[in-house]
């Protein structure tokens, strides 16, 4: 019958499940194979091109004649999911001439049908209205009816394929629509061009809308760099945030349960593995909960995530976790907090011991999902069975993939059974007092298996006196049936099989109170305090043979416990230290988090509390005992200046053409927006001032008439401060994104380069445009790099654009120069550790830049000190050191105590010390051994001098910080000549206040001179 069909999705048959009638498959044969395309309570012969319905559990079929005269084909099928009675058909006449669809409202009784003026691809019914229905033609166009089907309005056009929604939400009816690369919603009732509504400023990425649940997510990619963006209930979009290095390459939503997303992403180091992370309710800030999740990859370039939410109970979800080439299956109880692998059976399917044993060898399971919807995956799980699961895996130190034995458990995970020694597609009826269990082979089968005792005993049934092939299974309808379906074929060119299973005879009767135990959920570690209470579940006894029917609910109690640790997850910005065991399971904040530090949102008069470091486990419903957050300290927000003042154009880029109508947009990252003053020039005459606002709120929109360059300026100033951007336009005809690398202090007159890297790199024919200071003159070069000298002292801007013609992007950087500066840079190198987690962008330089210049102590004051990490690899740095604020450089007391400290250094390091540090320390500096090395540069070295002392860095040790460095001489065995310490510098040494006693020391120099601790 040609290439009519299409394969149905898992959403599509989880649908068709739960219908309230018989329902059992509609199948067609295109050409010669056979494919499953739709399941109804229908059945179609491709001989024949028939349709049977049947209305008691497949023992009788009547066959429909939809269109009497005409051969027809069905290609898919929706069924209203607020009245299952309405079913719509999309079918086609055998040439595909005319398409056309067909209206049930009597669950497929008769049918209306309903010609169409557009080829359809897909429809939409509305979640709670249930004559309203979205379509979505084969020329991109999205189409309305309110009368299911009958008639249809053009709503928009130009719309992305499968990022079409229908929400249910406080306002009346509103619908998602993505045409373009825009995401805008509109009302039923009116969709024109007028009534559409932006949700999100700028473009986004193209098929990255997404609804689930509460959460609609989108992405944004400048450059190589994308973000993520979420929008709770319906409202703005905000950020998601992410740990900062995190640096994602992928992400995917796992589950939007609970309020809650939990969500894989794959990190910029990760290529075959996502990490695990959980979210706050709003979906914005984001904690790690499982590393080195397994991942797949599909075609159509779609990814399975080894990850499993176990149905039935909530907070269960398993996990395949890979490790040096290993994986290990993990389950947790409490929807991530806490992860350990899976216990083994203590006896095999025959009753004998097993030789797996604690902690070398455990239980892994398979977690795929099946490619037909008709057969289980490898791990079956179900609402109405809570803590029913079987699973396809095997015992030892890891998963192996041909090893596919099945093992169940009734306690939801923590005690395991081998029931079979190959994989079988399992079924579940009548709330899984029955198991259904047969084969996964290739060749035809005639036996099932079955059992009423959750697994325990198995009995065998002959379905069919000839072996078919068998292709799916079908219990309908609901959970609470007792009848199912086997389909298949005898030979591949055979009509289809169908065979009904009543397993109602076995029961005779309906089960009484009498006839149930409980059973309490309980951990691995025999805890029955979970997700903050004890819950008590329904289970029926093996000695009692009874249906448990319709009105059977498995949750029997639920009662709160008290809280404790346990309850209690990592905040946004920390994480667990397990392998600190002085500390406990503790969290700890990262290198890069300010706890203490106001929110972007803190506004002058309100108050905010700084994170403990922990937030409960959401959907934790544990009262009074222990509250981790409880302690957290409240603050009075403070008038914050501006920070991170940004200047960008709304959809374009830097490079407009005259006459251009131009959004500019003003975003600022920190700091009190409705006490500061905004000041705009846009270089053309014209300039605004705007207070008391956010100037986001009212874009300002310009148009210039003129080619040429215009320097557009933002100042934003408050009492507490002040930040200013500022924009190159180019107005003509119109790369991505562009990082300026500058050292952050110069001597007058020194020769400085600056560096230019552009994002893509493979970016050509770039021209690169170099702005110093208020000069409106650029320098322009072919090449990323530029040598120029400042002659005056002060700040001086400096920013760079990059423009290939299509596009223009700039970095700005700002040099303090100085009128002295000879003696004052020493370079820094870092043990080759460092290097395996530098992903190399300048975030991660001037943040670990930082960390460093906190902790040296060198006598001179900290604000003096300011460190800058190089780009490339092996990874070094250059420590700087700045004359005081208002103190002349040339003559002050400070200055003569820097040129000592550099000079007598330079006299007695000729070579390089080795100082490492620790391992997988970098995303936890604060827990690090961070040691910096001094390297000897001869440019320091001033001949006409006479040896002097020799000056020490030494490294403070902060809080939480485990800090050390050692600056022998790997040639101190031929130095012979005793060092004496100036009365200058051993005033500086001697009145360092930061140098903690009880640290370890080491004796630098040789043997006869003078020694000096360093920490």
């Amino acid at each position: 019958s040609g290439s009519c069909c299409q394969s149905p999705t898992r959403a599509g048959y989880d649908s068709a499940r739960s219908i309230g009638f018989a329902a059992l498959v509609n199948v067609v044969i295109c050409s010669n194979s056979l494919h499953i395309s739709l399941h109804l309570s229908f059945l179609s012969f491709s001989r024949s091109l028939s349709l049977y319905r049947s209305g008691d559990y497949g023992t009788t079929y009547t066959k429909l004649n939809l269109m009497p005269g005409t051969t027809i084909i069905v290609t898919n099928f929706y069924i209203c999911p607020s009245n299952k009675r309405k079913v719509i058909l999309i079918s086609s006449t055998i040439n595909e001439r005319e398409q056309m669809l067909f209206i049930s409202t009597d669950e497929g009784a008769s049918f209306q049908r309903q010609p169409l003026s557009f080829t359809l691809e897909t429809l939409l019914f509305h979640p709670t209205e249930e004559d309203k229905l979205l379509a979505y033609s084969k020329e991109a166009k999205l189409y309305v009816s309110t009368d299911l089907g009958r008639k249809w309005t053009l709503l928009q056009e130009r719309v992305t394929k499968d990022r079409v929604y229908c929400l249910q939400q406080v306002n009346p009816s509103p619908l998602c629509v993505f045409p373009g690369h825009l995401y805008v919603t509109c009302l039923i009732q009116n969709c024109s061009d007028k009534m559409v509504t932006a949700q999100f400023l700028g473009k986004i990425d193209h098929n990255s809308l997404s609804v689930q649940n509460d959460y609609i997510f989108v992405k944004v990619t400048t450059g190589n760099r994308t973000k993520h963006y979420i929008s709770y209930r319906r409202n703005e979009f905000v950020q998601m945030r992410f740990p900062k290095y995190a640096l994602p390459k992928d992400v995917q939503v796992v589950s939007t349960d609970e309020n809650q997303v939990l969500l894989a992403l794959q990190e910029w180091y990760q290529t075959d593995t996502y990490n695990l992370y959980e979210s706050d309710p709003q979906g914005v800030y984001y904690s790690i909960i499982l590393e080195n999740v397994r991942s797949t990859k599909q075609p159509e370039e779609n990814v399975l995530i080894d990850v499993l939410e176990v149905r039935g109970i909530k907070g269960v979800f398993l996990a395949n976790q890979k490790e040096d080439g290993k994986v290990t299956t993990l389950i947790t109880f409490n929807k991530g907090r806490d992860w350990e692998p899976l216990a083994p059976p203590t006896t095999d399917m025959n009753g004998k011991p097993v030789t797996c044993k604690q902690p070398d060898c455990h239980l892994h399971l398979h977690l795929r999902w099946a490619d037909n919807p008709y057969v289980s995956g490898t791990v079956h799980t179900k609402d109405s069975a809570p803590g029913l699961i079987m699973g396809a895996g095997n015992l030892g130190s890891q998963l192996v993939e041909y090893k596919e034995e099945m093992y169940i458990t009734s306690d939801s995970g923590r005690t395991w059974r081998q029931v079979f020694e190959e994989e079988h597609h399992i079924l579940y009826l009548d709330h899984g007092g029955v198991i259904v269990a047969i084969k996964d082979t290739s060749i035809p089968l005639k036996i099932l298996k079955f059992s009423v005792d959750e697994g325990h005993t198995w009995s065998v049934h002959n379905f069919t006196s000839t072996s078919v092939f068998v292709d799916g299974l079908l219990s309908e309808p609901g959970d609470e049936t007792l009848v199912m379906t086997v389909f298949g074929h005898i030979s591949y060119r055979s009509d289809w099989e169908l065979v009904k299973v009543d397993f109602r005879q076995s029961f005779p009767r309906q089960c009484t109170e009498d006839d149930y135990d409980s059973w309490k959920l309980t951990n691995l570690q025999g805890e029955h305090c979970i997700m903050g209470q004890e819950r008590t579940y329904r289970k029926r006894k093996e000695s009692s043979l009874c249906i448990k029917g319709k009105s059977y609910t498995s949750a029997l109690t639920a009662k709160p416990c008290q809280c404790t640790e346990k309850d209690f997850n990592c905040d946004y910005g920390f994480e667990r230290a397990p392998s600190l065991k002085a500390e406990g399971d503790h969290c700890f904040p990262d290198f890069w988090h300010d706890p203490d530090a106001p929110p972007d949102n803190c506004h002058l008069g309100h108050t905010y509390e700084s994170s403990t470091g922990y937030r409960k486990v959401v959907s934790n419903v544990c009262e009074g005992g222990t509250n981790k957050e409880q302690s957290a300290k409240q603050h009075s927000c403070p008038l914050l200046p501006p920070r991170g003042l940004q200047l960008g154009i709304k959809g374009q880029m830097l490079t407009v053409a005259p006459g251009d109508d131009i959004t500019f947009v003003v975003h600022q990252e920190q700091g009190d927006t409705s006490s500061t003053r905004y000041q705009v020039d846009l270089w053309d005459g014209v300039r605004a001032i705007y207070e008391n606002l956010t100037v986001t709120d009212e874009p300002i929109q310009h148009r210039y008439e003129k080619p040429g360059v215009y320097r557009v300026s933002v100042q934003a100033e408050n009492s507490a401060g002040q930040d200013r951007a500022t924009l190159y336009i180019q107005v003509t005809t119109p790369l991505q994104e562009v990082h300026l690398e500058v050292v952050p202090i110069a001597g007058r007159n020194q020769l400085v380069n600056l560096t230019a890297v552009v994002l893509p790199a493979d970016a050509n024919l770039t021209v690169f445009y170099w702005w110093i200071g208020d000069d409106l003159q650029p320098k322009l070069t072919l090449e990323n790099s530029l040598l120029t000298r400042f002659p005056e002292e002060g700040e001086v801007s400096v920013t760079v654009q990059a423009s290939n013609g299509r596009s223009t992007v700039q970095d700005s950087k700002t040099v303090r120069v100085y009128g002295e500066m000879e003696s004052s840079v020493i370079p820094l190198s870092f043990s080759p550790n460092l290097d395996r987690f530098n992903p190399n962008i300048p975030e991660w330089r001037e943040d670990v830049g930082r960390v460093v210049t906190k902790i040296l102590v060198t006598g001179v004051p900290q604000d003096s000190l300011v460190t800058m990490v190089k780009p490339g690899l092996p990874t070094t740095a250059q420590l700087y050191v700045l004359p005081p604020e208002g103190v002349p450089a040339k003559r002050s007391v400070f200055v003569d105590k820097v040129h000592t400290l550099f000079h007598t250094y330079t006299q007695t390091h000729t070579s390089t010390q080795k100082i490492p540090v620790q391992q997988g320390c970098v995303y936890a500096v604060n827990r690090c051994a961070f040691t910096v090395e001094a390297l000897h540069h001869g440019s320091l070295l001033r001949p006409e001098e006479d040896s002097l002392t020799r000056p020490w860095l030494r490294f403070r040790k902060l809080p939480g910080r485990n800090v050390y460095a050692q600056m022998h001489n790997e040639k101190e065995q031929e130095m012979t000549s005793p060092v004496n310490h100036s009365d200058d510098t051993q005033n500086i040494i001697q009145g360092e206040e930061f140098i903690d006693d009880d640290l370890d020391s080491q004796t630098l120099g040789n043997g006869g001179g003078t020694s000096t601790s360093l920490l």
